[in-house]
């Protein structure tokens, strides 16, 4: 179900210079129309179906195409976000209404620690270990092959 813009709710973000949904696309496929400054999908058929554009949206404009099994005889998905989770009410063909909420957020907001509590490991690049190793895999020193 690859996702769209409402024109009619999309503020492009306030006019800033990259919207929300261009920030968080892992396809980068939302684009801004500058003359508009409404966002666009430039490519639904390469959407991953990931909807963090939908998750992320401020004005709640972007929506998903349903799947042809459930939307051409009357059913619908909605997503209807908000701070700390998603909400997804879908309608099956038949009427059956099914909500899903998930939350959007493990943590609160502005509480993530960039390495995961663990103490800067080396800065030499040339070193094979990553920023926070050995302490993030629990070792003392990382294994290594004796020629």
């Amino acid at each position: 179900m690859p996702s769209y813009v409402i024109l009619e709710k999309c503020d492009g973000c306030k006019g800033q210079d990259k919207t929300a949904c261009m920030h968080i696309c892992p396809q980068d496929l939302m684009m801004l129309d500058k003359e508009k400054m409404k966002g666009y999908n430039r490519d639904p058929w390469l959407c991953w179906e990931c909807y963090n554009c939908v998750k992320i949206c401020p004005q709640q404009a972007i929506d998903v195409r349903g799947y042809a099994d459930f939307m051409p005889l009357g059913g619908s998905v909605v997503p209807l976000r908000g701070s700390e989770d998603i909400m997804w009410t879908v309608k099956f063909r038949n009427g059956t209404l099914k909500r899903f909420k998930f939350p959007i957020r493990s943590i609160p907001e502005g509480s993530a620690q960039p390495l995961g509590g663990f103490a800067e490991g080396s800065a030499d690049l040339k070193s094979e270990l990553l920023m926070t190793e050995p302490a993030s895999l629990n070792l003392s020193a990382l294994p290594t092959i004796k020629k």
